[in-house]
């Protein structure tokens, strides 16, 4: 009895066991089984993704507004290296203007001295040059030393200007006085009473002129041209005695003459 019992209750155990793994073969046959088009959910995105149309637009935005910005950077970038170079060309001809006219303070105080020598030698007249011998030699050295110095002056770009019988130019010349004179051209420099002076092109002091008032306006190369000669016109020539024409012309008879009728 014993032994049927044990043995019943192993038919009963394997039994249970049988059914549990037909159960669980069911299960599992309904989870493999695939989805009913239709009747499945459709997946929700992740955050942080998005659809493809989306993802290629945004790429174009970020491509159109990458070009914008390099156009301005490049903009910005030739802005500049111009204004790098204006810079530079501005400082290297501020550097030479500084080379050039570095003297100038020095030169004007030169002029005055050339003017002064020149004073000294045009006060002394003829007269006692020719008396004393002295004086001559005296003059000799005078007129020498201005020679030297328009030498040095010639050499350092340093002009002299001297406009008498020109035009009056405002940029060079200051007139100080009218001249009356008929003769000249009004605005015609008929004195200088102090020559100027330029360096490098640049003035230094203007010319004190004096200038005619009252003359004659300046005459223009087109007014001063000479006109061609008017040529009279041609005579007709003489016609030879004996012809009609001639007599009376166009063939008539003249007045108060006899015609001959024997013919």
């Amino acid at each position: 009895m014993p032994e049927r019992k044990k043995k019943d209750s192993k038919g009963k155990r394997a039994a249970a066991e049988a059914e549990a793994a037909s159960v669980a073969d069911q299960a599992e046959a309904v989870d493999s089984e695939p989805d009913v088009p239709g009747e499945t959910a459709p997946a929700e995105a992740a955050p942080g993704e998005s659809a493809p149309g989306e993802s290629v637009a945004a790429e174009v935005d970020r491509a159109a507004g990458l070009e914008v910005e390099l156009a301005a950077l490049k903009d910005q970038l030739l802005r500049a290296l111009a204004e790098t170079e204006n810079l530079r060309r501005r400082s290297q001809r501020e550097r030479e203007d500084a080379v050039k006219y570095a003297a100038v303070p020095l030169i004007k105080d030169l002029v005055g001295v050339v003017d002064n020598l020149r004073r000294a030698m045009s006060s002394v007249s003829s007269e006692a040059l020719e008396a004393d011998e002295h004086l001559r030699t005296l003059m000799t050295g005078l007129e020498m030393t201005e020679k030297e110095l328009n030498a040095v002056f010639e050499k350092h770009h340093i002009v002299r200007i001297e406009p008498l019988g020109e035009r009056l130019d405002p940029h060079y010349h200051e007139a100080m006085y009218e001249i009356p004179d008929p003769e000249a051209a009004s605005g015609t420099v008929l004195h200088v009473l102090q020559p100027g002076y330029r360096l490098h092109g640049r003035l230094l002091r203007p010319a004190q002129v004096g200038v005619a008032a009252g003359g004659p306006a300046p005459v223009r190369e087109a007014e001063a041209a000479p006109e061609p000669p008017v040529e009279p016109p041609a005579e007709p020539p003489a016609k030879p005695d004996g012809d009609p024409e001639s007599a009376g012309g166009n063939g008539e008879t003249p007045p108060g003459s006899t015609v001959d009728t024997t013919a």
